[in-house]
Order: C-alpha cells, then structure tokens, then sequence
C-alpha cells in the first residue's frame, strides 16, 4: 500500500513498495567495519538492510439508512432520518464517508438519496421525502442489500441502517398479507445475510416485537431498540457500531 497513515518501516524488497533511505542506513551503518567494500563504496548495503515504506489505508465507508416512511409515525422517524443523517455527514469530509438513503413505504423501496458527501443535496432530497402507506419490509431489505453490494464491489465498506418498527404488512408482490409479508423478510434477510455485510436493526417501535428481534437475527444486525429515538441517539448507536474487518 502506497498512502494512507504512515506506519514503522519493516524489511523487504524494493519491488514490494518504496524504499524508506533512512531506516535503511541506520540498518547497514552499523555492520560497515565488517562488510567488504569497493574502493568507491563508501556504504556496502545488502538485500536485508533494506527497509520498505508502510502505510495503513483507512477503507471509505457508506453507511445507508433504511427509513420507514410508512404509517401515522412516519413523521416522526423522518426527522429523526433527516437529523441523523445530517450529524453524520458533517463528519464526512474528516471521516471520508458517504451516506446513502433508501425510503420504503407502500409497496415498495426507493433510493432517495444516493450515496453522497454533500451536506446541501442530502438536505434537499430528504426534504421531498415522501411518507405514508403500508410498511413493505422485505423490499426495503433487498434494496438495500443490492445497494450494499454495489458498494462493496467497488471497495467501499458498506454499513446498513434500518429505521423502523419492523411491522411488515406489505408482500414482496405488493398484497396486503401481513402472514406473507414477515415470511418474505425473513426470507429475504436470510438472503441479504449471506454477503456478510455490516448492518444495525433500529426498532422505534414502542413496544417490541419478537418478530422484529427475530427478522434483524436473520439479517445478521445488531437489534438496538431506541423507541424514543431522536437524531443524536440514532446517529450515537451508528457511530457504536463496530468495524468487521
């Protein structure tokens, strides 16, 4: 690795990285006396003298939120969505993040806001966010999950964020059967699950439910429920969320 956060040198060959001169110096001036050298060589380096630059490259990171429009609540989730995401990207341009936010009401999930670290386009496109309808939880799973992937093949970090009570109602072929619409996520959770990606279950319902407990289990997420949730704590149990290496 070539640039990042510089760390100590360590032996090796030239062709593995650059060449960092002065630990290589201090590692050859002291065996000088023993060392035969030409009558021009005032140093006398061998291949275990040298010593390779290292560097510790930090991964770009895009967190995607999940958001629950649907139902009487949804007002209430959104500006905690909207605040969350704004905190978070306020530290973008040190943490070299991105964020992302996908919004599932009715019958489907829709990419509202595409990965981004701009604080003004986040700001707008979640002010026209749209709220109401029934809650089709699968979807919202499976497109985050492709979005996560798409993120993962281009070397970025994906962390997914889901915002909701986890009452699913809605049927991956939009019918209103609430007995097929959980069957649905928890197949559809299994599924996301096998890619391995990082993900955190916000349950703001005000009161828990196994089968949510059970859906974020299948989808390999840590379950946080916050049914009091506001921006800061959503954007704390975000920012507790731990690295996977």
């Amino acid at each position: 690795r070539r640039r990042g956060r510089p760390l100590a040198s360590r032996p090796g060959r030239l062709s593995e990285g650059r060449l960092d001169l002065l630990a290589t110096l201090k590692a050859a001036l002291p065996w000088q006396n023993l060392r035969a050298r030409a009558p021009a060589t005032r140093i006398a380096i061998r291949r275990a003298d040298i010593h390779i630059r290292r560097y510790r490259e930090r991964k770009e990171t895009l967190t995607i939120f999940a958001v629950d429009a649907s139902g009487s609540t949804a007002a209430q989730r959104l500006a905690e969505a909207k605040g969350a995401v704004e905190l978070l990207l306020a530290d973008c341009y040190v943490r070299r993040d991105q964020v992302a936010l996908v919004g599932f009401r009715k019958t489907e999930a829709s990419l509202i806001l595409p990965p981004t670290r701009s604080l003004v386009r986040a700001k707008r496109l979640l002010a026209d966010m749209p709220a109401g309808g029934g809650t089709p939880l699968a979807a919202a799973i499976a497109a985050t999950a492709d979005l996560a992937q798409a993120a993962a093949r281009s070397g970025v970090t994906p962390l997914m964020v889901f915002l909701t009570d986890g009452s699913a109602n809605i049927a991956r072929d939009g019918s209103a059967d609430r007995a097929r619409a959980e069957a649905d996520a928890r197949d559809t959770a299994r599924r996301a699950a096998a890619h391995g990606h990082r993900a955190l279950f916000i349950d703001v319902s005000t009161r828990e439910r196994a089968a949510t407990r059970e859906i974020a289990a299948l989808l390999g997420a840590r379950h946080v429920a916050l049914p009091r949730a506001d921006a800061r704590s959503v954007a704390r149990a975000v920012g507790a969320e731990p690295a996977r290496r």
